[in-house]
């Protein structure tokens, strides 16, 4: 006997299968694998490949089942929607069915299948659509605040001289330094030739400033607290006093931007210096100009479509929208817009949020499609690596995560099926340049009225 399938309801955009799989069906599965597994099994007390089907199953007919059962729920979810129908996400499966009674062979594995299926809508004309990209090519004068920049980062210090050297703002104070909390030395509170710029902000706050007036060989006393939100919990609020060795007072040298400073940069010239940075800040406004071409775009299509959306869908996405709100209160995160509404101001607000990604995402889903875009598994793949090694030491077992979760792995595609999607429109689009000023290119746009801030 095959697997049995029914459509209980069909209402709207939600559609809810009944799967059933005979017993008999299961069974009959069983019995095949055991005979495949058979002549490659080496059991002691059998001669290899002579172990009886009745002690294979004894010793292993459950796990084997477990597998077939998994097998058969693929099955028939395939089966289920296959033809016409077209899931707008993953469906929910929910099993009816004694799983103990069905792995003993004893009853029919049965589950339903509830999924959403994609609302039939037709897509606004991608040639009609017409948009305007912020583009700004980065200045002289822009490149030589950069090339500064840089050489405030690679500053270099010479000892301070002078009659009476004193640490002022701006300097280094070189020394050693050893941290107490009620008297106590604590772990991470210590530190050998430790380098402090004054007024850098690198330290607890009130501790460089507090090195203010220090002169060598000397011992600065320095009493602070660290902030209650301090990352490590056993020290955040704390008041603590550290002792200062201060062996040495530097200053800065004055920086001479010309070929030895693009030389200790990796590059040639001074010339090539700029060309370099010329081209990372031109890298930097064309991911601004596309970033607000997109935005403009998300909004002529969320504007353009208006169709019924899968109510579980929106749901979903309003539930884990809101989460992050609960979070942000707990936390005290808030803005403070958003501080000022009621819980039921803020749901309606976020509730449109979900509906808009949720609109935006199945808009997109059937652009690309009709298009024939595609993820390749290369694609896939550099995106895993990349994000293995924001774990570093546990690479290895964040790529064996993703390889055993699809659903994990899904999230991995679908921002580069969204990226290639939205590229794939503005090479459609009429799209028109407008060169714009630094500041207009990096300001925030305003998001649509009830759309809040996510």
């Amino acid at each position: 006997m095959s697997i049995q399938i029914v459509e209980k309801s069909g209402e709207g955009l939600s559609r809810v299968f009944g799967v059933t799989v005979p017993a008999e069906t299961l069974s009959q599965r069983l019995e095949q694998r055991i005979a495949e597994l058979r002549p490659q099994m080496n059991i002691k007390g059998f001669r290899p490949g002579k172990v009886p089907a009745a002690h294979v199953r004894r010793l292993y007919g459950k796990s084997l089942m477990s597998e077939i059962i998994d097998q058969a729920v693929n099955e028939g979810q395939q089966q289920a929607l296959s033809g016409d129908v077209r899931p707008a996400a993953s469906p929910e499966i929910s099993v009816s069915s004694d799983l103990e009674k069905v792995l003993n062979g004893g009853e029919d594995l049965s589950f339903d299948l509830a999924v959403e299926v994609m609302p039939e809508f037709k897509t606004i004309d991608l040639a009609a659509i017409k948009l305007e990209r912020p583009v700004h090519a980065p200045t002289a004068k822009e490149v030589d605040e950069e090339i500064k920049e840089l050489a405030e980062q690679n500053r270099t210090y010479e000892p301070k001289t002078g009659k009476a050297v004193k640490a002022a703002d701006g300097d280094m104070v070189v020394g050693d330094f050893v941290g107490r909390i009620d008297g106590e030395i604590f772990e991470g509170g210590s530190m050998e030739s430790a380098e402090i710029v004054i007024g850098a902000g690198r330290f607890i706050p009130g501790f460089e400033e507090q090195l203010k007036g220090a002169k060598p060989d000397t011992t600065v006393t320095i009493k602070v607290n660290f902030p209650e939100d301090y990352g490590a919990k056993t020290l955040a609020g704390k008041a603590a006093e550290f002792e200062f060795q201060v062996k040495e007072v530097k200053t800065p040298k004055a920086a001479v931007i010309d070929d030895d400073f693009a030389k200790q940069l990796g590059l040639e010239t001074l010339d090539a210096l700029k060309e370099a940075v010329k081209g990372q800040i031109q890298q930097q406004n064309d991911r601004a100009s596309r970033f607000k071409a997109k935005r403009a775009l998300l909004d002529v299509l969320d504007s353009g479509h208006d169709f019924p959306l899968p109510p579980r869908m929106v749901e979903s996405e309003f539930e884990t929208i809101w989460r992050q709100v609960e979070e942000e209160k707990a936390s005290g995160q808030l803005s403070e817009e958003d501080k000022a509404k009621t819980d039921d101001q803020l749901k309606a607000e976020y509730r449109k949020i979900a509906e808009r990604r949720v609109r935006l995402g199945l808009v997109l889903a059937e652009i690309g499609r009709l298009n024939n875009v595609t993820v390749e598994d290369q694609e896939v793949n550099a995106a895993l690596i990349a994000e293995a090694r924001r774990y570093p030491g546990q690479e290895q077992q964040v790529v064996d995560f993703y390889r055993k979760n699809p659903q994990a792995t899904a999230q991995l595609r679908a921002p580069i099926y969204e990226e290639k999607v939205v590229d794939l429109i503005l090479t459609k689009a009429a799209v028109t340049d407008k060169t714009v000023t630094k500041e207009e290119l990096e300001a925030e746009d305003d998001l649509p009225e009830g759309y809040g801030e996510g």
